[in-house]
């Protein structure tokens, strides 16, 4: 068996966005086993995301930490810069940074409302725009956006995020059918009642999200990031502008 065979992504660089934590660790983890240099994404998370590097190199992978606001465009640009500056360029991008917040609509400010807003869409825009035109140049790149299905059940107090999480499946439609011709595929993960330690901005389960998913059991980060993993293989080339649901049964399309 060939190092190509072993190593699917060996000699690609992948920016994960959010890689800290959860399924954003996970994703780090399981492209670094297939041979892929990770750029682990935090905004606040430095310790976190240093252990993940940590880790990854135990492993015998290249990995790297990146503090940056996804939101600023200029600090989106920079990071960008430096990640082609230390590994050649960005061959994969995870969009995976978000807020999960939950807020009442009626007590909920315009700020709250753009600040979630600006992480999951501005975020996911501005750290595309600035990957493609590597992608573009060498015709091949996987783009991997995550999502929720909480945006298809209705969550309540939660429409700051799943405003979001749709128009993510729709960027990601867009984006698919303008890159298509260049080698290029971009999908979304769309996980839903997924177990572990949550974020301190997460908060609990939404009062309408109740009951197991019919495979009667929670899901782990890794089974998102199996997915994510699958969907950045050389071999996942004819998948583009499908949104991929990762919940046990709970939202069926």
């Amino acid at each position: 068996m060939s190092e190509q065979q072993v190593q699917p992504l060996l000699g690609k660089v992948a920016l994960i966005t959010g890689a800290a934590r959860r399924a954003g660790r996970a994703t780090a983890l399981k492209l670094a086993a297939d041979g892929a240099a990770i750029a682990i994404n935090t905004r606040r998370s430095a310790d976190e995301a240093a252990l993940v590097k940590e880790e990854i190199q135990a492993l015998g992978g290249k990995a790297e930490v990146y503090i940056c606001d996804v939101t600023d465009e200029t600090a989106v640009s920079d990071m960008v810069a430096a990640i082609a500056k230390d590994f050649g360029g960005v061959d994969i991008l995870v969009n995976n940074a978000a807020d999960r917040g939950r807020c009442p609509t009626l007590e909920m400010s315009f700020t709250e409302w753009r600040r979630v807003l600006d992480i999951i869409l501005d975020g996911t825009f501005l750290c595309s725009r600035a990957v493609l035109p590597h992608m573009v140049d060498q015709g091949w790149g996987r783009i991997v956006n995550v999502g929720g299905d909480g945006n298809s059940a209705g969550f309540a107090e939660r429409i700051h995020v799943h405003a979001g999480k749709g128009g993510l499946e729709a960027m990601s439609r867009s984006l698919s059918s303008e890159f298509a011709g260049q080698g290029i595929t971009v999908n979304t993960v769309s996980p839903a009642r997924i177990g572990g330690e949550r974020s301190s901005t997460s908060g609990p389960l939404p009062r309408n999200a109740v009951g197991m998913p019919p495979v009667g059991f929670e899901g782990e980060p890794a089974d998102v990031a199996n997915m994510i993993r699958y969907l950045c293989q050389p071999e996942a080339r004819y998948i583009t502008g499908q949104t991929l649901r990762i919940n046990g049964g709970l939202v069926l399309s």
